[in-house]
């Protein structure tokens, strides 16, 4: 029997997810990397040096270690636009988010949480490869569509619930790869003053090791290189045809394929 693990042979993955590029990002990012934590911030490229935003110029040294992703360039109901105009809408923010960053941009956010079918299919169109919606499920399961990533919680919830983290702790981890997903706004630590409550969380989720931490984008990667390995039909062998080195669990032997 052969069973995907995540890299290094770790059973369990954890990401967060931030939008809208508020200053108070710089914080958030400042405690991520204390706690060697990832993750990927979605910025609108048409509202960024606006007050209380960040710059295009500090956008491009913030998030380094993490990851830099699309969130509409004006933050427009994306369901209220335009076929045309949706497509802009998501294009022209990667074009300006590759230009201030010099990174490749990929990933998305909807703004409001805002999808459809058109929406989902404008997102492709325009190269994004992934997309986070806002509704939570409270599970640990990977995606099964990446343009309807539905996160595990916003962070109130993992903030107020401290159950939530202790099953995703807890759990043993043998029966399927787990992701905890969470997302939010880094301004609504300031609002509703709970800087100190986000900091024990990190504190708790850090330093596992059998906890892969990554960003939405590499985990997408990792996960389609996993979705596309080839097995046998009695399930004993398995053949990787990416480029992208995936861990598996063989009869009870950890190894790359």
């Amino acid at each position: 029997m052969i069973r995907l693990l995540y890299p290094g042979g770790k059973t369990k993955a954890l990401t967060f997810s931030y939008d809208d590029g508020k200053i108070h990002d710089r914080r958030l990012v400042k405690l991520f990397n204390t706690h060697g934590l990832k993750a990927t911030f979605h910025l609108n490229s048409g509202l960024l040096e606006h007050p209380g935003t960040i710059s295009r110029q500090e956008a491009a040294s913030l998030y380094d270690g993490h990851e830099v992703a699309c969130h509409g360039v004006l933050h427009a109901f994306p369901s209220q636009l335009s076929n045309p105009a949706l497509v802009r809408e998501f294009l022209d923010d990667r074009i300006a988010l590759e230009q201030c960053t010099g990174r490749f941009i990929t990933g998305l956010s909807y703004a409001y949480g805002d999808h459809s079918p058109e929406v989902r299919a404008a997102a492709h169109a325009a190269g994004l490869l992934y997309a986070r919606t806002v509704r939570s499920t409270g599970k640990f399961f990977p995606p099964a569509d990446f343009l309807q990533w539905d996160p595990t919680c916003h962070h109130a919830r993992a903030l107020d619930e401290a159950a939530l983290t202790d099953a995703f702790l807890e759990a043993p981890g043998d029966t399927y790869p787990m992701l905890y997903y969470i997302w939010g706004h880094s301004y609504e630590f300031e609002r509703d003053h709970t800087w100190e409550q986000m900091e024990s969380l990190c504190r708790r989720l850090a330093g596992r090791d059998d906890i892969w931490y990554v960003t939405n984008i590499d985990y997408y990667h990792y996960l389609q290189a996993a979705r596309r390995l080839v097995y046998s039909a009695q399930g004993d062998r398995v053949y990787n045809p990416t480029g992208i080195k995936v861990w598996v669990c063989d009869n009870g032997l950890v190894r790359t394929v």
